[in-house]
């Protein structure tokens, strides 16, 4: 841990290299909590590049708390497809519900009303706090995890037992109390542009001279790596409709349908959004989905549907990996499915999706509509 004058000088430089050198993000533009927590609730897991585009059109669909808090879980969604993990969305609007709800619109400035509120743990009520309201709350997320690990040298794996608190209680000493929301961004800044997670470009970092793990020779090995959780290999198949006109048909979400299907056990991997009808794989997949089709009262006798195969896609959720055989299925007209909404296959962003079943969609759509292979279901 610094101390004295080199602490100080820790500290200022730091601050002006960001001051200088800080990218020109919508976020930091403003210090409306508002905007701030949207910011950090999408940057979850998720690349700025990507957030970007995605912030805007939302604020632009949602420009106050009280339009999202009022706004159907729908439409939430559908501005929200495409960034995945949709509990973030769900929470969001949650949360602001709560806040109109309890906090007359307002978002509340002490701690514990923020934790309290849906989706919100320590890092992210520390980053809003500071930001919005200049309090006097350090952050630590996986940026300044590896910044604190490489500046003190601190082996072994930060996620063991005690030592992220251990991180937490160095970031708490190292905030600058009279700019704890620019010294979180800076810290946070250095970590995702020059003290990466490989080859960090210590030459230019604004402070080198300070890091123990630099002075050691072990700076690009730190943090160590966590034992990663073995891949997980999914397979799926998706019936996907299309009539002459290029309209298909997707389910609802599954939380929603009433009783058992066979995929009601698929939630996660449809991220509980509007899909294609879609089965795990374990045998022959086309005689799956004609099995799976005929539960859901659609006339599927052999020789009535053709399932005409598209492209593989393949998909990564967390620790899965997931491989989908699309079956195009061209009919006159689509067949009625309790439920489902028809949509135009081009378009199929008109309802809140997954980026799995984009994919899906655009595979099946490589293949041209067929009168010979049509059917009247």
């Amino acid at each position: 841990m610094l101390k004295g004058q080199q602490f100080a000088s820790f500290r200022k430089q730091l601050l002006a290299w960001f001051w200088q050198f800080q990218r020109d993000l919508p976020w930091r533009r403003t210090r409306d909590p508002y905007h701030v927590w949207l910011s950090e609730i999408m940057l979850q897991q998720t690349r700025v590049a990507a957030v970007i585009p995605y912030y805007e059109r939302f604020l632009e669909r949602f420009p106050s708390l009280h339009g999202l808090a009022a706004a159907p879980e729908e439409e939430v969604l559908r501005r929200w497809s495409g960034l995945g993990y949709y509990s973030r969305a769900r929470n969001l609007q949650k949360a602001a519900q709560k806040i109109v709800a309890e906090h007359r619109g307002e978002f509340p400035a002490r701690l514990e009303d923020v934790l309290a509120l849906p989706g919100i743990g320590n890092y992210t009520a520390a980053a809003i706090l500071s930001i919005a309201f200049d309090q006097k709350h350090a952050v630590v997320d996986g940026n300044v995890a590896r910044v604190l690990a490489r500046l003190g040298a601190v082996r072994g794996d930060l996620r063991a037992r005690g030592r992220w608190q251990e991180l937490q209680e160095c970031a708490d000493a190292y905030l600058d109390p009279k700019s704890p929301g620019d010294w979180n961004q800076a810290m946070m800044e250095l970590g995702a542009t020059l003290c990466a997670p490989k080859s960090p470009q210590c030459l230019i970092c604004p402070v080198a001279q300070f890091c123990e793990g630099r002075k050691l020779g072990i700076a690009e090995v730190l943090p160590e790596k966590r034992k990663k959780r073995a891949t997980v290999e999914i397979h799926l198949a998706a019936a996907v409709f299309a009539d002459q006109r290029g309209q298909t048909l997707l389910l609802p979400p599954p939380e929603k349908r009433k009783g058992q299907t066979p995929s009601d056990h698929v939630p996660t991997l449809v991220s509980n959004l509007w899909h294609f009808p879609t089965i795990p794989v374990y045998d022959e997949p086309v005689a799956g989905l004609r099995g799976f089709l005929g539960k859901l009262r659609i006339q599927t006798q052999n020789g009535q549907l053709h399932f005409l195969p598209a492209d593989k896609v393949r998909h990564t959720v967390t620790y899965r990996s997931i491989t989908v055989q699309p079956f195009r299925i061209n009919v006159k007209k689509l067949p009625r499915i309790k439920g489902a909404e028809k949509v135009p296959l081009s378009e199929v962003t008109v309802l809140p999706v997954s980026n799995l079943t984009r994919k899906v969609a655009r595979a099946a759509s490589g293949l041209a509509f067929s009168k010979k292979k049509a059917n009247s279901s």
